[in-house]
């Protein structure tokens, strides 16, 4: 039940903005042993010796990536590490630290940074990252949040997006298109809410999907399954953007082409059964809904009987030459062209 008394709100002029970073970031340790000096000079210091260090930043603006109606701040704060961390495991590499920097209005108490500093802090104890850095300001259009994520790895490990060849096989961990799927059911609930406040949505029956879009997680698990099976992949992308968007990007880097086929992307019941609902087509949420945060790459096919069976992996298909360019294999068994559909955060309408 809601309680009655008003919660207590900080403002943030109280504190200042060497305050306010001293207090959000004071129960914060390091952990690896690369970091040699986080949080509280004028720079980190890490030291990688002989591994190679992998970089990524990502910008997350209130309005055009997240809507606080619905997106708590706690999860908020954990999925924007995530969706960093994720690009650090598509090139093969462990993530190590994070850079957390913020522009924010005075809309916000310090108890609601205190909420997304709370998520940060457990996506870094999940993911085993120290937090050694970032910034503060003050913003007039919301809250911005980017995040800076580094991480390591042996140089013959490293994998890039240049390195498929015809004939690799093109497979991805998961399932697809539950992120979406969740977006939709909660702009539906947030206009239903709009009509009747009063109203309490039951996201029981979705919470699957609802979870991929709130607190979505990295596939570190994919990255040590990969190590333990002694398969290297030839090449490597994180599916933020549509599984069409990824593939084209992998065939573009690698001079390749590629039949996907469509009765192989792994679905999961609730996307199929909402894709219905909602009166989508479940294939075109898989090639273009995005932020499914898998991991998708190339193997040769001497690796296959390493992966075969595993059910984290689905083979979905196989890199061709580059003057075939890159098609849907349809369940009629028809070619369709794999066009790029997924996020743009420069147009005004999405898929």
């Amino acid at each position: 039940m809601l309680e009655d008394k008003k919660q207590e709100r900080t403002t943030l002029e109280k504190l200042g903005e060497f305050g306010l970073i001293e207090h959000l970031t004071q129960n914060f340790t390091l952990q690896q042993a690369s970091s040699l000096m986080g949080i509280g000079d004028d720079a980190a210091v890490l030291d990688f010796t002989d591994n190679k260090t992998a970089v990524t930043t990502d910008l997350l603006i209130e309005g055009v990536h997240f809507d606080l109606s619905y997106m708590p701040l706690k999860h908020l704060g954990y999925k924007a590490v995530v969706v960093n961390l994720s690009d650090v495991y598509a090139m093969n590499a462990t993530p190590t630290q994070i850079t957390v920097s913020m522009a924010v209005s005075n809309r916000f108490p310090l108890e609601a940074l205190e909420e997304l500093y709370a998520g940060i802090a457990l996506a870094a104890k999940a993911y085993n990252v120290d937090l050694i850095g970032g910034d503060t300001t003050s913003s007039k259009t919301g809250l911005l949040i980017s995040i800076t994520a580094l991480g390591e790895a042996k140089e013959e490990a490293l994998t890039y997006r240049n390195g498929a060849k015809p004939n690799d096989l093109l497979v991805v961990s998961g399932d697809l298109g539950g992120a979406y799927m969740g977006l939709q059911v909660l702009e539906r609930e947030k206009e239903v809410f709009k009509v009747n406040p009063a109203n309490q949505p039951d996201l029981e029956p979705y919470s699957y999907i609802v979870e991929r879009q709130l607190k979505p997680e990295a596939r570190k698990d994919i990255k040590e399954l990969l190590g333990q099976l002694e398969v290297l992949p030839t090449s490597m992308i994180d599916i933020s953007d549509g599984l069409s968007s990824e593939i084209l990007h992998l065939c573009r880097k690698s001079s390749v082409g590629c039949n996907l086929f469509e009765d192989k992307i792994p679905l999961d019941p609730t996307v199929i059964s909402s894709c219905e609902e909602f009166n989508i087509d479940s294939t075109m949420v898989a090639l273009s809904g995005g932020e499914d945060y898998e991991l998708l790459f190339t193997i040769d096919q001497k690796d296959f009987s390493k992966i075969k069976g595993n059910p984290n992996l689905t083979v979905i298909g196989h890199m061709t030459d580059a003057n075939e360019g890159a098609h849907l294999v349809t369940r009629a068994n028809s070619k369709i062209e794999l066009t790029a559909q997924g996020w743009n955060s420069f147009t005004s309408e999405q898929p």
